[in-house]
């Protein structure tokens, strides 16, 4: 019965291997013109994107993805600002998570703010989203104006222009492929997010 049992595993685990099949222009899609220097793994978001927010709150897709990485590979993550209101703000304030190091402590409280209870209405209420996770004050003000967030904001600007970014939630592998959601399986939400986070391993590990 065992040796029965095994043999039907075997099957099985074999199956699900061939079936999990990566097609450029179903599951990912190569671009015509790669960009180079960024980022291995790189998502856009905006935090005034509901999309973004069921991406990356609901369903917690970049933590699957995180999980399913190689060693030493991570996510990047750039905020767009052409979505308003507050999209430039934001953007800036994100750089700021950055620049401190913060963006997991940020994301969120921020998130809940903007689309749940709707109490970022300026760049004061931004500003006190920060501190209520615990930023000091004055170490949130010297981060907003340094150099450092200056040029955070525009390298993530630069990116959004290089890669001719249409909409979000986006991701891109190793500057040459862009995730594609409308291939994949989207009949069962969990076989959805295991299949976008296997997409990008598969990327990643892509010679």
């Amino acid at each position: 019965m065992n040796k029965i049992w095994l043999s039907l595993a075997g099957i099985i685990l074999a199956f699900s291997a061939s079936a999990a099949q990566f097609t450029d222009g179903k599951q990912y899609i190569t671009l015509d013109k790669p960009v180079a220097g960024e980022p291995q793994v790189l998502e856009f978001f905006s935090f005034n994107c509901p999309h973004c927010y069921q991406f990356e709150q609901v369903f917690h897709i970049s933590d699957n993805v995180k999980q399913k990485l190689p060693a030493g590979a991570k996510i990047t993550k750039y905020h767009v600002e052409f979505l308003e209101p507050l999209g430039k703000e934001l953007t800036q304030a994100w750089a700021v998570a950055m620049a401190l190091g913060i963006e997991d402590k940020i994301s969120s409280p921020l998130f809940e703010a903007i689309q749940k209870t709707q109490t970022v209405q300026n760049k004061a209420d931004i500003r006190k989203v920060f501190i209520d996770a615990g930023v000091k004050p004055e170490e949130y003000d010297g981060a907003w104006n340094s150099f450092v967030v200056k040029s955070l904001v525009v390298q993530q600007e630069k990116a959004v222009a290089d890669f001719q970014l249409q909409g979000v939630p986006a991701m891109y592998v190793n500057g040459k492929y862009q995730l594609n959601m409308q291939g994949m399986d989207t009949s069962n939400m969990d076989i959805f997010v295991q299949q976008y986070a296997a997409t990008v391993k598969y990327l990643v590990e892509k010679q």
